[in-house]
């Protein structure tokens, strides 16, 4: 073989190398194509007007954890660490957009409050958010309302389109025919409790429906149903009439266990009240 036969075919073998390394495009010039798709999802980004309102929804502040589950090109955890102060962290699946994606965190400049991390949403672990936002398909969200409900309760939520069916939403807005949804987590009051006030003990039966309560006070013989009760996170807040025809308004907060809070009574009378679980 000739010289210039041996050069040719060592240039050969090279481009061959070669050839694959080329064909891929490199990781920081990987792109994400609307519509493409992911586990159990395709990628749509979420307008950045839509981005704003669902974090003003939930209200956040700097003081809050804004964990966004499937995070696509991350533009939700970068706004609400770039405009609200919040420390916030997307979850995404797709190795390649989840480095894309905090490249985008790393261009805005927000690596001190925010950060994108390659995961499964049903195993990462984010019950320590206080905020949690989600551009999901309906049976996603299905799939994650479990673990949302088992959330500290007060955590805020929010899901851009899709809802959680017969779970309503606290709040529905809606911009240019996209709508967002907002739930505050309830705290777990189903079941009996042990009433106490004013040297007075009965016993408290609550029916829980997510955020929605209702449920009846024993007096003596008499069950006397619950009037205007409101579960909204830990806050909880009651009324019923006993058996002088006296309404009495009860508010105060959950903890586990143990209901307490202030009473007062139509004719003035008020005081401190507490309950236990049975």
């Amino acid at each position: 073989m000739t010289a210039l036969a041996r050069l040719l075919v060592a240039l050969a073998a090279a481009l061959a190398l070669a050839l694959p390394a080329a064909a891929q495009p490199r990781d920081k010039d990987y792109e994400p194509q609307v519509g493409q798709a992911g586990k159990d999802v395709i990628w749509v980004p979420t307008p950045d007007a839509v981005v704003e309102r669902m974090l003003r929804m939930a209200q956040v502040t700097a003081a809050d954890y804004v964990v966004d589950l499937g995070a696509g090109d991350g533009k939700i955890a970068i706004a609400a660490a770039k405009k609200f102060g919040a420390r916030s962290m997307g979850i995404e699946y797709n190795p390649d957009m989840a480095r894309h994606a905090q490249r985008n965190v790393e261009k805005a400049g927000v690596t001190a409050r925010a950060k994108i991390i390659q995961g499964d949403i049903f195993v990462t672990d984010f019950t320590q958010a206080t905020v949690v936002t989600m551009y999901l398909l309906p049976n996603l969200n299905l799939k994650l309302r479990p673990q949302l409900l088992a959330m500290r309760p007060g955590t805020r939520v929010v899901s851009h389109s899709f809802n959680m069916e017969d779970w309503e939403p606290d709040e529905t807005s809606n911009l240019d025919g996209r709508r967002a949804y907002f739930w505050l987590i309830p705290a777990p009051v189903g079941g009996t409790w042990i009433l106490e006030f004013g040297g007075e003990r009965h016993e408290l039966v609550l029916e829980q429906r997510y955020q929605k309560v209702d449920g009846s006070v024993s007096l003596k013989a008499m069950q006397a149903g619950l009037r205007d009760s409101r579960l909204r996170g830990a806050a909880f807040s009651f009324a019923y009439v006993d058996g002088s025809g006296v309404r009495r308004d009860f508010n105060g907060r959950v903890s586990g266990n143990r209901m307490e809070g202030s009473f007062r009574a139509e004719t003035g009378a008020e005081g401190k009240w507490s309950a236990v679980k049975k």
